[in-house]
């Protein structure tokens, strides 16, 4: 593998942090008091074409590599973790679910859409019930007619709030189990569809995630992506797309934690002298940065898996587990380092803490990407 970043992805990732710094950490916190997300920044994303950067020229994206994508994603949440979820759910599980298993005429009316932002998507899977245990959802999509009628109930849907689109994952043969679910792709304004709750979390604040209601929701069938019954092998294939985004989120969340720890251990003294000059600091420094150059190795080892044409789940599951435990991890010392203030609202870490602890449950919680790895190594 070569560790080599090319001109132009060293360009794309200079220019996302350009916009990070300057747009998405300087509202950062203004829109985590709020609760809501940063729809202007959203927007200017859009208009700036990162909505779009996986999503193939043809319709309307830049083409570009996942490595690109790992890599403004690092840089988009150094900024507001919570702004990048939202490009990663746009990309990694909608834009990607269009592309991989979307029929020609599905992909030119979205896709275009997706790549400038004029359209914001959303995953729909997880329901009250149905957590890590896919198969065991409730909500249906049974077939009459032309249509299929949806009825149900989703939870934590991220993105829920604002989106325009969703891909819902229901069950069209309660007989067949996991082996029944379809993704049907349902717009907004579709009859028999409301948003319920908005949840009140305790970070990525500035993303709305929302209960999603359907009774009697009608859509035609020319809504089903990809094919009847495959809906589990789509969700997973996508979620390994996923893990990616999130383990260069997570990857971004520790760099600006390390970021903030070391500036700070420059400014503060106690006893006469910087506190980067006691070797405790020093060594804590170390480690961090050490951990987070290994999460950013192992999610560019999986971006250049996918690019390659190879398989990556195993690799996918790895970075996803490592950099967020590692975002965690590192969160908490640069915390430490700051002491009292770091517990404070006033200063960057305190976010950066609440941030990083949801890397280790969505997309995939620690134990399931433990089960990923356990997996395929024991296969053999």
């Amino acid at each position: 593998m070569d560790f080599m970043l090319t001109d132009d992805q060293k360009m794309i990732r200079d220019t996302a942090k350009e916009f990070s710094d300057e747009v998405l950490a300087v509202e950062a916190a203004e829109y985590d008091e709020k609760d809501e997300p940063n729809l202007s920044a959203i927007k200017k994303l859009g208009e700036l074409g990162y909505m779009g950067i996986t999503i193939p020229e043809k319709y309307g994206g830049a083409g570009l590599d996942t490595i690109s994508y790992a890599l403004v994603m690092e840089q988009m949440a150094r900024g507001c973790a919570a702004t990048a979820t939202t490009i990663s759910i746009q990309l990694s599980l909608v834009a990607e679910g269009f592309i991989k298993y979307g029929s020609e005429e599905q992909r030119k009316k979205y896709l275009p859409k997706l790549a400038t932002g004029e359209v914001i998507g959303a995953f729909a899977m997880t329901e009250p019930s149905a957590g890590s245990d896919v198969g065991s959802m409730t909500t249906s999509g049974v077939k009459k007619g032309d249509d299929y009628v949806i009825n149900g109930t989703k939870t934590f849907i991220t993105n829920g709030g604002f989106a325009d689109l969703f891909l819902l994952f229901v069950s069209t043969d309660k007989e067949a189990g996991a082996k029944g679910l379809s993704c049907l792709i349902v717009e907004k304004d579709t009859p028999g569809f409301r948003l319920g709750k908005k949840e009140v979390k305790m970070g990525i604040r500035a993303t709305d995630t929302r209960e999603l209601i359907f009774e009697d929701c009608k859509v035609p069938k020319t809504n089903l992506l990809g094919e009847e019954g495959k809906g589990m092998s789509i969700g997973l294939g996508l979620l390994d797309g996923g893990r990616i985004g999130i383990a260069a989120q997570a990857t971004g969340i520790a760099q600006r934690a390390l970021e903030e720890a070391t500036s700070y251990s420059k400014e503060r003294e106690q006893f006469g002298r910087p506190i980067c000059k006691f070797q405790a600091i020093q060594f804590m420094l170390a480690d961090m940065a050490m951990r987070v150059d290994a999460a950013r190795l192992l999610t560019l080892r999986s971006a250049w898996a996918k690019d390659a044409g190879k398989p990556f789940s195993l690799e996918a599951a790895t970075a996803k587990l490592y950099a967020s435990e590692t975002a965690n991890w590192v969160a908490d010392k640069a915390l430490q380092i700051h002491g009292g203030y770091g517990y404070m609202k006033e200063y960057v870490v305190e976010r950066l803490f609440r941030d990083a602890r949801i890397t280790e449950i969505y997309e995939g919680t620690s134990e399931i990407q433990r089960l990923v790895i356990s997996g395929q190594l024991l296969k053999d």
